[in-house]
């Protein structure tokens, strides 16, 4: 992936979550990392092209710089690739021309925002879709439904703020949600989760592999949680994981990968073993954050700072999932010192990781500059991370 145009952005990353809580697209916010700079929206779509085959599935693009979309509205895009409009400019009169001379285009156009005043039904009919931000949408709280008018195009809502206005979203019609809330982090008034039954044996073999415990031993307990067993071996033999043989066995995979590796993937089982539906986004969210950190350290020689940089991305969302404050997770939760730092008082040599990963999430231009800044971290280096790493998951999410 040596596209030159990806030196000169800084690229967010969202995901589309349809109403069984699985990640329908991936949105990818682009933003020039200098003002007087206007990407060429020919060079990203062959760059794009290259980067995110129809495979890794839908992608929707939302480009901050308004030459830049203007000129990628006027381009032949992959079926799987879509392009946001604000309302604000599709109502404008100079953009007409765009809306009315190429109807089939309208398939790859998602209508972003209020607009200022009603838009021209040619303009509406020329998008296939629509995002409505909860602040802005009229038929939310106490608004009466009956008395508003028929949305003119199918929606995806976003800037909910908690599971109830995910739910509400959905109830009243949206066919996805754009980003997820993930909530304060629990403290002492938090009401506490019980941990589920795979998750404890999950913990239970990550201790008796840090006692250095026999492999058989690990295999049985392992056998206690046979959809667990049937999902780390998922994880172990997906695409993701580059391996050239298939691991058929706990003890198989013991063999290959050795301890260190094998307890990365095992982090990745105590998300998946939370068994609540609502928590499917923030697993997909926290398998995305491991990988994409890991991926930013791929360059470094250090075997054990790419193992516990996933780790600690697998890791930090696992407080929301279990509604336990990371201080109380971590006396039974078998970490390295490093992660422990980072998760529990965001100090340490991995917390500066971690900050990068959370910014390419909240798609904050700024915040990733100055993140990846500190790291002394490149643009293209980053943005490389992201596409990589955007894939991967995709391909280890949960059908």
């Amino acid at each position: 992936m040596s596209a030159a145009v990806f030196d000169h952005l800084l690229l967010g990353a969202g995901t589309v979550f349809d109403a069984r809580r699985r990640p329908m697209a991936t949105r990818l916010t682009l933003h020039p990392v200098r003002a007087d700079h206007t990407p060429d929206a020919s060079a990203l779509v062959a760059a794009l092209q290259e980067a995110w085959p129809e495979e890794a599935g839908a992608l929707w693009l939302n480009l901050t710089n308004e030459s830049t979309l203007q000129a990628l509205v006027k381009q032949t895009l992959p079926r799987h690739v879509f392009v946001e409009v604000p309302a604000f400019l599709a109502g404008d009169a100079a953009w007409l021309p765009l809306w009315t001379s190429d109807r089939t285009a309208r398939a790859s156009r998602v209508l972003k925002g209020r607009p200022l005043a009603p838009l021209d039904p040619a303009v509406i009919s020329a998008f296939a879709q629509a995002i409505v931000d909860r602040p802005d949408d009229r038929r939310t709280g106490d608004n009466n439904l009956a008395d508003a008018p028929p949305r003119q195009l199918p929606f995806v809502q976003t800037g909910n703020t908690c599971a109830f206005e995910v739910a509400d979203s959905f109830r009243r019609g949206a066919h996805g949600v754009l980003g997820w809330p993930l909530g304060d982090p629990p403290d002492e008034h938090t009401a506490k989760r019980e941990i589920p039954a795979g998750v404890s044996v999950v913990l239970d073999l990550l201790q008796r592999i840090e006692r250095d415990e026999d492999p058989d031993e690990l295999e049985r307990v392992l056998r206690r949680a046979p959809a667990l067993a049937y999902r780390l071996m998922r994880f172990i033999n997906s695409p993701a994981f580059g391996l050239s043989v298939e691991i058929n066995s706990f003890q198989h995979a013991l063999m290959v990968l050795g301890t260190k590796r094998l307890k990365r993937w095992l982090a990745l089982l105590v998300t998946g073993a939370v068994d609540d539906p609502e928590l499917k986004p923030l697993m997909f969210l926290a398998v995305r954050r491991g990988l994409l950190m890991e991926e930013l350290v791929r360059n470094q020689s250090d075997e054990n700072l790419r193992n516990e940089v996933f780790i600690c991305g697998v890791f930090s969302l696992l407080d929301r999932m279990l509604g336990q404050p990371f201080e109380q997770l971590l006396e039974s939760l078998p970490v390295p010192g490093r992660v422990a730092d980072a998760l529990a008082s965001a100090s340490g040599p991995l917390h500066p990781w971690l900050d990068l990963a959370v910014a390419v999430e909240m798609e904050s231009p700024y915040d990733i500059q100055e993140a990846a800044e500190s790291l002394m971290l490149a643009p293209g280096d980053v943005n490389r991370a992201v596409l990589t790493s955007l894939r991967a998951a995709w391909q280890m999410r949960d059908e």
